[in-house]
């Protein structure tokens, strides 16, 4: 195994899951179109904000997923994906996907990075 243990895999096996989330989520912000323009509408984003959002998600998703930066990456999409709940809990939409995409990716990241498990053990 090349020196990684099964909590390394099992890490990127879960990042792999958020991963695509993220680019896809990106990648239609900074494409547009008539549905994410009623989206922002519901949400109450002006479409101003769609390619800004798309950079930011691109940029944060580039700093997770390099190992040396990953823990501030993951800093970054928590902070990314806890606007996203306050925007959909201020119009009343449900916030279980942020909130199980959050954790996810955290899981992944704890279980992909031992000075993070010797930092924040569960015990």
């Amino acid at each position: 195994m090349n020196g990684k243990g099964k909590a390394f895999w099992a890490g990127w096996v879960l990042s792999g899951l958020t991963v695509p989330l993220f680019a896809f989520s990106a990648i239609m912000k900074l494409r547009g179109g008539a549905e994410l323009e009623q989206g922002f509408a519901h949400l109450g984003l002006p479409i101003s904000l769609r390619v800004p959002l798309g950079i930011l998600e691109l940029v944060c998703l580039v700093v997770y997923l390099v190992p040396r930066t990953a823990v501030l990456g993951g800093i970054l999409m928590a902070g990314y994906l806890g606007g996203a709940i306050c925007t959909h809990l201020r119009v009343g939409d449900p916030v279980i996907m942020p909130a199980l995409l959050g954790i996810v990716l955290w899981l992944g990241l704890w279980l992909r990075d031992k000075r993070l498990r010797a930092l924040l053990p569960l015990t």
